[in-house]
């Protein structure tokens, strides 16, 4: 990435393009119409929207679901590489450290494959090559054929201690939850850090605010997943300091009582502003249900800080969740699609 610190921010103009390309978000009819077609109706249908180009760029190699993904994935670099190309002064900043989500991305896609033995060709076409790290530090991970090397790989970034830390914990439980905890954990210490205690109704505490309601809902999914695992895993361990919603033992005693869970979110300062995506994680039946609501929940919070602060870092970052969601989505049916899952299944894995 360039830095582009100087000068003073150009919130304007940011939020004004981001709104563009918001109102350009595949909405409720196109998924209605993707999820009633096969692998290759989807493709064609993608060649006729802004997936244009990242479809023909990559038809001669891929195929079917393979270039979907693969599309999405180029797409959604080039998408968030614009942000950067847009912002100036300290907005820039915000949204580059928050784009280092996609090196977290990265890391825990490169342990995944390493962990499930997958072709490095095929765990290189599912990274999304935005964020802080070069084209080498990445070279360096999917040379890694053991997610011990992989820790070394990571040695002097934001997540090289942390993995380290989550090692033993990885080796003993054989399960990934400690290492990929340990990147969620050590990409947002970094973000708050940076951010810090900032003064009261500043752009610096709008950004805060939206990084402790993300960081609240992903200690639950988070929670939930642990419980929901069987392993011998105390929730609480790997707990993402710096949300507002529940401190790490609150967590842990709730984090296997889901009714319990959604009373205490809807007594908290989210609840005024979540009622109907509560509403929505009362009636979710399963784990993946819940989880779908918890996004939607921060996709939700997400948008009313953006409606409530206009001028500010929170629609820039709103949109960036927004975009995730809608390649999230796409994926889903398509692979949906292939894999012959009824219609009604998928819709129902789709956030909305």
């Amino acid at each position: 990435m360039s830095v582009k610190t100087e000068g003073s921010s150009n919130y304007e103009y940011v939020t004004a393009r981001v709104r563009s390309r918001r109102a350009k978000l595949f909405d409720a009819d196109d998924y209605r119409k993707l999820v009633r077609m096969g692998p290759s109706e989807i493709a064609r249908f993608m060649e006729d929207t802004e997936y244009e180009t990242e479809m023909n760029a990559l038809g001669a190699r891929h195929s079917g679901v393979d270039l979907i993904e693969y599309a999405l994935n180029r797409n959604l670099s080039k998408h968030f590489d614009d942000l950067l190309t847009w912002a100036d002064g300290s907005l820039y900043e915000y949204i580059a450290n928050y784009l280092r989500k996609f090196d977290a991305w990265n890391v825990k896609t490169v342990i995944r494959g390493i962990y499930t033995d997958a072709p490095r060709e095929e765990v290189e076409d599912d990274l999304i090559r935005t964020g802080e790290f070069a084209g080498a530090t990445l070279d360096r991970l999917l040379e890694a054929t053991s997610i011990e090397d992989a820790t070394e790989a990571l040695s002097g970034t934001i997540f090289g201690d942390a993995l380290e830390d989550a090692y033993e914990d990885f080796e003993s439980a054989d399960v990934l939850v400690p290492l990929e905890n340990a990147v969620d954990r050590a990409f947002f210490a970094h973000l708050l850090d940076d951010v810090g205690q900032p003064e009261p109704d500043t752009p610096n505490a709008l950004y805060r605010e939206f990084l402790e309601a993300e960081i609240d809902f992903r200690n639950l999914r988070n929670a939930l997943r642990i419980a929901r695992s069987g392993a011998d895993i105390d929730p609480g361990e790997y707990f993402i300091d710096g949300g507002r919603l529940f401190g790490g033992e609150e967590l842990r005693q709730l984090a296997s009582n889901p009714d319990e869970l959604v009373t205490a979110i809807r007594e908290s300062s989210y609840g005024n502003d979540l009622t109907e995506a509560l509403d929505e994680l009362e009636n979710a039946e399963s784990l993946i249900g819940f989880e779908h609501a918890l996004n939607s929940a921060l996709l939700e919070y997400s948008e009313k800080l953006s409606n409530r602060y206009p001028l500010s870092i929170c629609p820039v970052l709103s949109y960036v969740l927004a975009k995730e969601r809608e390649i999230e989505n796409i994926r889903a049916i398509a692979r949906g699609r292939e894999a012959g899952i009824p219609v009604d299944e998928i819709e129902e894995e789709l956030v909305q």
